[in-house]
Protein backbone atom coordinates (compact mmCIF):
# COMPACT_ATOMS: atom_id res chain seq x y z
CA UNK A 1 0.00 0.00 0.00
CA UNK A 2 1.20 3.52 -0.77
CA UNK A 3 1.32 5.66 2.39
CA UNK A 4 2.64 8.79 0.67
CA UNK A 5 -0.73 10.55 0.89
CA UNK A 6 -0.69 10.49 4.71
CA UNK A 7 2.61 12.32 4.92
CA UNK A 8 1.53 14.83 2.25
CA UNK A 9 -1.75 15.71 3.98
CA UNK A 10 -0.10 15.78 7.40
CA UNK A 11 2.35 18.40 6.15
CA UNK A 12 -0.43 20.45 4.58
CA UNK A 13 -2.31 20.42 7.92
CA UNK A 14 0.65 21.94 9.74
CA UNK A 15 1.87 18.70 11.32
CA UNK A 16 5.59 19.29 11.68
CA UNK A 17 6.69 15.64 11.86
CA UNK A 18 4.65 12.49 11.23
CA UNK A 19 4.95 8.75 11.73
CA UNK A 20 2.99 5.74 10.56
CA UNK A 21 3.51 2.31 12.10
CA UNK A 22 1.57 -0.87 11.56
CA UNK A 23 1.58 -4.48 12.63
CA UNK A 24 0.01 -7.36 10.74
CA UNK A 25 -0.43 -10.59 12.63
CA UNK A 26 -1.87 -14.06 12.35
CA UNK A 27 -2.74 -16.40 15.18
CA UNK A 28 -3.97 -19.94 15.64
CA UNK A 29 -5.19 -21.37 18.94
CA UNK A 30 -6.61 -24.80 19.73
CA UNK A 31 -7.61 -26.37 23.03
CA UNK A 32 -8.77 -29.89 23.85
CA UNK A 33 -10.89 -31.29 26.66
CA UNK A 34 -11.33 -35.06 26.98
CA UNK A 35 -9.98 -35.60 23.49
CA UNK A 36 -12.39 -33.22 21.80
CA UNK A 37 -11.63 -29.79 20.37
CA UNK A 38 -12.89 -27.35 22.98
CA UNK A 39 -12.01 -24.17 21.05
CA UNK A 40 -10.47 -23.32 17.69
CA UNK A 41 -9.58 -19.83 16.57
CA UNK A 42 -7.71 -18.72 13.47
CA UNK A 43 -7.37 -14.96 13.01
CA UNK A 44 -5.58 -12.37 10.93
CA UNK A 45 -5.37 -8.84 12.26
CA UNK A 46 -3.85 -5.48 11.45
CA UNK A 47 -3.26 -2.45 13.64
CA UNK A 48 -2.23 1.02 12.49
CA UNK A 49 -0.92 3.89 14.59
CA UNK A 50 -0.50 7.32 13.03
CA UNK A 51 1.21 10.04 15.05
CA UNK A 52 2.25 13.60 14.45
CA UNK A 53 3.68 16.62 16.22
CA UNK A 54 1.37 19.63 15.94
CA UNK A 55 2.37 22.91 17.64
CA UNK A 56 4.80 21.02 19.85
CA UNK A 57 2.27 18.40 21.02
CA UNK A 58 1.92 14.77 19.95
CA UNK A 59 -1.40 13.67 18.54
CA UNK A 60 -2.20 10.11 17.55
CA UNK A 61 -4.91 7.88 16.16
CA UNK A 62 -5.22 4.09 16.15
CA UNK A 63 -7.16 2.08 13.58
CA UNK A 64 -7.53 -1.53 12.50
CA UNK A 65 -8.03 -0.45 8.87
CA UNK A 66 -6.19 1.93 6.56
CA UNK A 67 -7.09 3.39 3.18
CA UNK A 68 -6.34 6.60 1.32
CA UNK A 69 -9.98 7.60 1.75
CA UNK A 70 -9.50 7.56 5.53
CA UNK A 71 -6.30 9.64 5.52
CA UNK A 72 -8.05 13.06 5.84
CA UNK A 73 -9.93 11.74 8.89
CA UNK A 74 -6.71 10.42 10.45
CA UNK A 75 -4.91 13.75 9.93
CA UNK A 76 -7.84 15.68 11.40
CA UNK A 77 -7.88 13.48 14.50
CA UNK A 78 -4.13 13.87 15.02
CA UNK A 79 -4.51 17.66 15.00
CA UNK A 80 -7.53 17.52 17.31
CA UNK A 81 -5.86 15.18 19.79
CA UNK A 82 -2.64 17.21 19.86
CA UNK A 83 -4.63 20.40 20.46
CA UNK A 84 -6.11 19.18 23.76
CA UNK A 85 -2.87 17.93 25.34
CA UNK A 86 -1.91 20.08 28.31
CA UNK A 87 1.34 18.53 29.60
CA UNK A 88 4.69 19.90 28.45
CA UNK A 89 6.55 16.60 28.06
CA UNK A 90 9.02 16.69 25.15
CA UNK A 91 7.81 14.65 22.16
CA UNK A 92 9.73 13.14 19.24
CA UNK A 93 9.44 11.51 15.86
CA UNK A 94 12.78 9.73 15.72
CA UNK A 95 15.09 10.42 12.79
CA UNK A 96 16.92 7.11 13.10
CA UNK A 97 19.91 5.49 14.77
CA UNK A 98 23.33 5.44 13.14
CA UNK A 99 23.34 1.65 12.96
CA UNK A 100 20.86 -1.18 13.37
CA UNK A 101 22.04 -4.70 14.21
CA UNK A 102 19.80 -6.96 12.21
CA UNK A 103 18.76 -10.23 13.82
CA UNK A 104 16.38 -12.65 12.14
CA UNK A 105 14.71 -15.33 14.23
CA UNK A 106 11.61 -15.73 12.06
CA UNK A 107 11.14 -19.40 11.17
CA UNK A 108 9.65 -19.70 7.69
CA UNK A 109 8.99 -23.43 8.15
CA UNK A 110 6.67 -23.07 11.15
CA UNK A 111 3.55 -21.87 9.25
CA UNK A 112 4.10 -24.60 6.63
CA UNK A 113 3.60 -27.41 9.14
CA UNK A 114 0.06 -28.80 8.69
CA UNK A 115 -2.45 -28.01 11.42
CA UNK A 116 -3.17 -31.74 11.61
CA UNK A 117 0.37 -32.40 12.78
CA UNK A 118 0.15 -29.69 15.45
CA UNK A 119 -3.20 -31.10 16.59
CA UNK A 120 -1.78 -34.63 16.71
CA UNK A 121 0.88 -33.46 19.17
CA UNK A 122 -1.85 -31.87 21.27
CA UNK A 123 -3.72 -35.18 21.51
CA UNK A 124 -0.48 -36.94 22.40
CA UNK A 125 0.18 -34.42 25.15
CA UNK A 126 -3.25 -34.95 26.68
CA UNK A 127 -2.89 -38.73 26.58
CA UNK A 128 0.59 -38.72 28.12
CA UNK A 129 -0.49 -36.42 30.95
CA UNK A 130 -3.52 -38.60 31.74
CA UNK A 131 -1.46 -41.80 31.86
CA UNK A 132 1.64 -40.26 33.41
CA UNK A 133 0.74 -41.12 37.01
CA UNK A 134 -2.15 -43.00 38.62
CA UNK A 135 -2.77 -40.01 40.90
CA UNK A 136 -3.69 -37.79 37.92
CA UNK A 137 -7.49 -37.68 37.99
CA UNK A 138 -8.12 -35.04 35.35
CA UNK A 139 -6.46 -33.22 32.49
CA UNK A 140 -7.93 -29.75 32.84
CA UNK A 141 -6.81 -28.52 29.44
CA UNK A 142 -4.18 -28.84 26.76
CA UNK A 143 -3.60 -25.92 24.44
CA UNK A 144 -1.67 -25.05 21.32
CA UNK A 145 -1.04 -21.52 20.13
CA UNK A 146 0.89 -20.02 17.23
CA UNK A 147 1.52 -16.34 16.54
CA UNK A 148 3.25 -14.46 13.76
CA UNK A 149 3.70 -10.69 13.53
CA UNK A 150 5.29 -8.26 11.12
CA UNK A 151 5.95 -4.66 12.21
CA UNK A 152 6.82 -1.59 10.14
CA UNK A 153 7.72 1.96 11.18
CA UNK A 154 8.03 4.84 8.68
CA UNK A 155 8.14 8.58 9.21
CA UNK A 156 8.48 11.96 7.55
CA UNK A 157 12.26 11.93 8.13
CA UNK A 158 12.56 9.05 5.64
CA UNK A 159 13.07 6.34 8.25
CA UNK A 160 11.61 2.92 7.37
CA UNK A 161 12.17 -0.16 9.50
CA UNK A 162 10.64 -3.63 9.55
CA UNK A 163 10.93 -6.83 11.55
CA UNK A 164 9.15 -10.20 11.85
CA UNK A 165 8.72 -12.69 14.68
CA UNK A 166 6.86 -15.94 15.16
CA UNK A 167 6.50 -18.60 17.84
CA UNK A 168 4.30 -21.44 19.04
CA UNK A 169 3.49 -22.87 22.44
CA UNK A 170 1.96 -25.92 24.07
CA UNK A 171 0.41 -25.83 27.54
CA UNK A 172 -1.13 -28.46 29.76
CA UNK A 173 -2.87 -28.39 33.14
CA UNK A 174 -3.70 -31.38 35.34
CA UNK A 175 -5.38 -32.33 38.62
CA UNK A 176 -3.95 -34.92 41.03
CA UNK A 177 -5.50 -36.50 44.12
CA UNK A 178 -4.12 -38.51 47.01
CA UNK A 179 -6.40 -39.26 49.94
CA UNK A 180 -8.47 -36.14 50.46
CA UNK A 181 -5.82 -33.79 49.09
CA UNK A 182 -6.31 -32.38 45.58
CA UNK A 183 -3.69 -30.31 43.73
CA UNK A 184 -3.49 -28.65 40.31
CA UNK A 185 -0.39 -28.01 38.26
CA UNK A 186 0.79 -27.28 34.76
CA UNK A 187 3.63 -26.21 32.51
CA UNK A 188 4.28 -24.95 29.00
CA UNK A 189 6.77 -24.98 26.15
CA UNK A 190 7.37 -22.23 23.62
CA UNK A 191 9.77 -21.68 20.74
CA UNK A 192 9.63 -21.45 16.95
CA UNK A 193 11.42 -24.65 15.88
CA UNK A 194 8.74 -27.31 15.84
CA UNK A 195 11.29 -30.10 15.48
CA UNK A 196 12.66 -29.30 18.94
CA UNK A 197 9.35 -29.79 20.73
CA UNK A 198 9.37 -32.94 22.91
CA UNK A 199 5.88 -34.06 23.91
CA UNK A 200 7.20 -36.62 26.40
CA UNK A 201 9.37 -34.06 28.18
CA UNK A 202 6.54 -31.53 28.57
CA UNK A 203 4.03 -34.16 29.72
CA UNK A 204 6.50 -35.41 32.31
CA UNK A 205 7.06 -31.87 33.65
CA UNK A 206 3.30 -31.25 33.91
CA UNK A 207 2.72 -34.53 35.74
CA UNK A 208 5.68 -34.00 38.05
CA UNK A 209 4.70 -30.40 38.86
CA UNK A 210 1.23 -31.63 39.80
CA UNK A 211 1.84 -34.82 41.80
CA UNK A 212 4.88 -33.45 43.64
CA UNK A 213 2.55 -31.09 45.51
CA UNK A 214 0.67 -34.00 47.08
CA UNK A 215 1.48 -34.85 50.68
CA UNK A 216 2.65 -31.34 51.45
CA UNK A 217 1.93 -29.55 54.70
CA UNK A 218 2.98 -26.31 56.31
CA UNK A 219 6.40 -26.04 57.90
CA UNK A 220 7.20 -24.32 61.18
CA UNK A 221 7.11 -20.52 61.01
CA UNK A 222 10.75 -19.41 60.96
CA UNK A 223 13.54 -17.80 58.96
CA UNK A 224 15.11 -20.27 56.54
CA UNK A 225 18.03 -20.48 54.17
CA UNK A 226 16.36 -20.98 50.80
CA UNK A 227 16.70 -22.05 47.19
CA UNK A 228 14.38 -20.15 44.84
CA UNK A 229 13.37 -21.92 41.62
CA UNK A 230 13.89 -20.23 38.22
CA UNK A 231 10.16 -19.46 38.06
CA UNK A 232 10.24 -17.67 41.42
CA UNK A 233 13.46 -15.81 40.56
CA UNK A 234 11.82 -14.69 37.32
CA UNK A 235 8.83 -13.27 39.22
CA UNK A 236 11.02 -11.35 41.66
CA UNK A 237 13.51 -10.23 38.98
CA UNK A 238 10.85 -8.63 36.78
CA UNK A 239 9.41 -6.79 39.77
CA UNK A 240 12.84 -5.56 40.88
CA UNK A 241 14.04 -4.47 37.44
CA UNK A 242 10.89 -2.39 36.98
CA UNK A 243 12.56 0.08 39.36
CA UNK A 244 15.18 0.72 36.66
CA UNK A 245 12.52 2.28 34.40
CA UNK A 246 13.44 5.96 34.19
CA UNK A 247 9.81 7.11 34.33
CA UNK A 248 9.46 5.47 37.76
CA UNK A 249 12.64 7.19 38.94
CA UNK A 250 11.41 10.55 37.63
CA UNK A 251 8.06 10.06 39.39
CA UNK A 252 9.93 9.23 42.64
CA UNK A 253 8.27 5.80 42.77
CA UNK A 254 11.37 3.64 42.20
CA UNK A 255 13.55 1.65 44.57
CA UNK A 256 16.58 2.83 42.55
CA UNK A 257 16.34 6.60 43.00
CA UNK A 258 19.90 7.97 43.20
CA UNK A 259 21.34 4.44 42.98
CA UNK A 260 23.01 4.66 39.56
CA UNK A 261 26.54 3.25 39.88
CA UNK A 262 25.77 1.93 43.34
CA UNK A 263 25.29 -1.54 44.78
CA UNK A 264 21.66 -2.70 44.63
CA UNK A 265 22.20 -6.47 44.78
CA UNK A 266 24.71 -9.16 45.71
CA UNK A 267 27.87 -9.21 43.60
CA UNK A 268 26.64 -12.62 42.36
CA UNK A 269 23.83 -10.89 40.47
CA UNK A 270 24.14 -9.74 36.86
CA UNK A 271 20.90 -8.94 35.01
CA UNK A 272 20.87 -7.91 31.35
CA UNK A 273 18.30 -6.87 28.78
CA UNK A 274 19.24 -8.79 25.62
CA UNK A 275 16.94 -7.91 22.68
CA UNK A 276 19.62 -9.15 20.25
CA UNK A 277 19.76 -12.62 21.81
CA UNK A 278 18.61 -15.27 19.32
CA UNK A 279 15.20 -15.88 20.86
CA UNK A 280 11.64 -15.52 19.62
CA UNK A 281 11.63 -12.11 21.35
CA UNK A 282 14.59 -10.71 19.36
CA UNK A 283 14.18 -7.24 17.90
CA UNK A 284 16.47 -4.75 16.16
CA UNK A 285 14.58 -1.60 17.14
CA UNK A 286 12.03 -0.47 19.69
CA UNK A 287 8.54 0.88 19.01
CA UNK A 288 9.93 4.40 18.49
CA UNK A 289 12.47 3.24 15.90
CA UNK A 290 15.52 3.44 18.19
CA UNK A 291 18.12 0.70 17.67
CA UNK A 292 18.21 -1.87 20.47
CA UNK A 293 21.34 -3.08 22.23
CA UNK A 294 22.21 -5.81 24.68
CA UNK A 295 23.03 -4.03 27.93
CA UNK A 296 23.65 -4.76 31.59
CA UNK A 297 21.10 -3.32 33.98
CA UNK A 298 22.77 -4.71 37.09
CA UNK A 299 26.36 -5.97 36.80
CA UNK A 300 27.97 -7.78 39.72
CA UNK A 301 25.38 -6.17 41.96
CA UNK A 302 25.91 -2.58 40.72
CA UNK A 303 23.15 -0.64 38.93
CA UNK A 304 24.51 0.25 35.48
CA UNK A 305 21.69 2.17 33.80
CA UNK A 306 18.13 3.34 33.88
CA UNK A 307 15.88 2.30 30.99
CA UNK A 308 14.64 5.08 28.71
CA UNK A 309 12.30 5.89 25.88
CA UNK A 310 12.80 9.12 23.89
CA UNK A 311 10.73 11.33 26.20
CA UNK A 312 12.16 10.15 29.51
CA UNK A 313 15.68 10.29 28.04
CA UNK A 314 15.18 13.93 27.02
CA UNK A 315 14.10 14.79 30.56
CA UNK A 316 17.39 13.43 31.91
CA UNK A 317 19.52 14.78 29.06
CA UNK A 318 20.63 11.32 27.89
CA UNK A 319 19.99 9.07 24.87
CA UNK A 320 17.19 6.54 24.73
CA UNK A 321 18.25 3.00 25.62
CA UNK A 322 15.95 1.59 22.94
CA UNK A 323 13.27 0.47 25.39
CA UNK A 324 10.37 2.56 24.09
CA UNK A 325 7.15 0.55 23.79
CA UNK A 326 3.82 1.78 22.47
CA UNK A 327 0.63 0.72 24.19
CA UNK A 328 -2.51 2.36 22.86
CA UNK A 329 -1.58 6.00 22.31
CA UNK A 330 0.97 6.05 25.15
CA UNK A 331 4.69 5.39 24.93
CA UNK A 332 6.01 3.62 27.99
CA UNK A 333 9.20 1.66 28.72
CA UNK A 334 9.71 -2.09 28.46
CA UNK A 335 12.47 -4.67 28.65
CA UNK A 336 12.68 -7.09 25.72
CA UNK A 337 14.47 -10.20 27.02
CA UNK A 338 15.68 -10.12 30.61
CA UNK A 339 18.47 -12.52 31.54
CA UNK A 340 20.09 -13.26 34.87
CA UNK A 341 23.61 -14.54 34.34
CA UNK A 342 23.83 -18.19 35.45
CA UNK A 343 26.39 -19.61 37.84
CA UNK A 344 28.15 -22.98 37.88
CA UNK A 345 26.29 -25.13 40.42
CA UNK A 346 23.51 -27.59 39.59
CA UNK A 347 20.25 -27.56 41.52
CA UNK A 348 21.32 -30.61 43.52
CA UNK A 349 24.51 -28.78 44.47
CA UNK A 350 22.45 -25.81 45.61
CA UNK A 351 20.44 -28.12 47.87
CA UNK A 352 23.69 -29.52 49.27
CA UNK A 353 24.93 -25.99 49.95
CA UNK A 354 21.77 -25.11 51.85
CA UNK A 355 21.76 -28.31 53.89
CA UNK A 356 18.66 -27.48 55.94
CA UNK A 357 16.12 -25.01 54.55
CA UNK A 358 13.35 -24.57 52.01
CA UNK A 359 13.01 -24.79 48.24
CA UNK A 360 10.38 -22.32 47.00
CA UNK A 361 8.89 -23.29 43.63
CA UNK A 362 5.93 -20.92 43.30
CA UNK A 363 4.76 -17.54 44.59
CA UNK A 364 1.35 -16.04 43.94
CA UNK A 365 -0.36 -12.68 44.30
CA UNK A 366 2.42 -10.25 43.32
CA UNK A 367 -0.17 -7.69 42.17
CA UNK A 368 -1.58 -7.47 45.69
CA UNK A 369 1.23 -8.83 47.84
CA UNK A 370 4.05 -6.50 46.73
CA UNK A 371 4.39 -2.84 47.67
CA UNK A 372 6.29 -1.41 44.68
CA UNK A 373 7.22 1.77 46.53
CA UNK A 374 9.20 0.14 49.33
CA UNK A 375 9.73 -3.41 48.02
CA UNK A 376 7.96 -5.21 50.87
CA UNK A 377 6.22 -8.45 49.87
CA UNK A 378 4.07 -11.15 51.45
CA UNK A 379 3.10 -13.94 49.06
CA UNK A 380 1.33 -17.27 49.24
CA UNK A 381 3.83 -19.95 48.23
CA UNK A 382 4.51 -23.62 47.73
CA UNK A 383 7.68 -25.67 47.64
CA UNK A 384 9.63 -28.28 49.56
CA UNK A 385 11.72 -28.69 52.67
CA UNK A 386 15.43 -29.25 52.19
CA UNK A 387 16.88 -31.81 54.63
CA UNK A 388 20.41 -33.17 54.75
CA UNK A 389 21.19 -31.37 51.49
CA UNK A 390 18.35 -32.98 49.53
CA UNK A 391 14.83 -32.03 48.53
CA UNK A 392 12.39 -33.45 51.07
CA UNK A 393 8.61 -33.39 51.56
CA UNK A 394 6.29 -30.83 50.00
CA UNK A 395 5.23 -27.57 51.62
CA UNK A 396 1.63 -26.42 51.51
CA UNK A 397 -0.22 -23.34 52.78
CA UNK A 398 2.83 -21.21 53.52
CA UNK A 399 3.59 -17.51 53.05
CA UNK A 400 6.97 -16.00 52.27
CA UNK A 401 7.69 -12.38 53.16
CA UNK A 402 10.51 -9.88 53.04
CA UNK A 403 11.80 -7.02 50.95
CA UNK A 404 13.00 -7.07 47.33
CA UNK A 405 16.16 -5.08 48.14
CA UNK A 406 17.07 -7.43 50.97
CA UNK A 407 16.29 -10.50 48.87
CA UNK A 408 18.58 -9.51 45.98
CA UNK A 409 21.34 -8.47 48.37
CA UNK A 410 21.12 -11.82 50.16
CA UNK A 411 21.76 -13.99 47.07
CA UNK A 412 24.92 -16.00 47.80
CA UNK A 413 24.92 -18.51 44.92
CA UNK A 414 23.44 -18.60 41.41
CA UNK A 415 22.69 -21.92 39.75
CA UNK A 416 23.36 -23.15 36.21
CA UNK A 417 19.79 -24.39 35.59
CA UNK A 418 18.45 -21.46 33.57
CA UNK A 419 14.93 -21.78 32.17
CA UNK A 420 13.20 -19.65 29.55
CA UNK A 421 10.00 -17.78 30.31
CA UNK A 422 7.95 -15.32 28.31
CA UNK A 423 10.48 -12.52 27.75
CA UNK A 424 13.10 -13.70 30.23
CA UNK A 425 15.60 -16.38 31.27
CA UNK A 426 16.52 -17.20 34.89
CA UNK A 427 18.40 -19.78 36.98
CA UNK A 428 17.79 -20.87 40.58
CA UNK A 429 19.49 -18.95 43.39
CA UNK A 430 20.38 -19.49 47.04
CA UNK A 431 19.48 -16.74 49.51
CA UNK A 432 20.77 -16.39 53.06
CA UNK A 433 17.40 -16.08 54.72
CA UNK A 434 13.72 -16.00 53.91
CA UNK A 435 10.83 -15.45 56.29
CA UNK A 436 8.36 -18.32 56.01
CA UNK A 437 5.02 -18.38 57.84
CA UNK A 438 3.52 -21.84 58.27
CA UNK A 439 2.19 -23.48 61.39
Amino acid sequence: MNYKKFFELAKEAGIEEAELSYTTSSSLSISLFHGEIDSYNNANDASYMLRGIYKGKMGSVISDVYSNALVPFFVKKIVENASVIENDDPVFIFKGSKKYKRINTFNRDLPKIPVEEKLKKLHELEDKIRTGDKRIIEVQTVQFGEDSASSVIMNSHGLKLSQKNNFFYYFGGAVAKEGEQVKTGGDSYFGNDFAKFDVDALAKKIVTNTVDQLGGEACETSTYKAVLSPDVVNTFMKAYVSSAVAEEVQKKSSLFIGKLGQKVASNKVTIEDRPLEKTVFARSFDDEGVATENRSIIKNGVLQTYLYNLTTAAKDGVESTGNGAVGGSKVYTSTWFLMMKPGKKSKDELFEEVGEGVYITDVQGMHAGLNPRNGDFSLQSTGFLIKNGKRDRGLDIITVSGNLKDLFNSIITVGNDSEDFFGSRCPSVVIKKLNVSGK
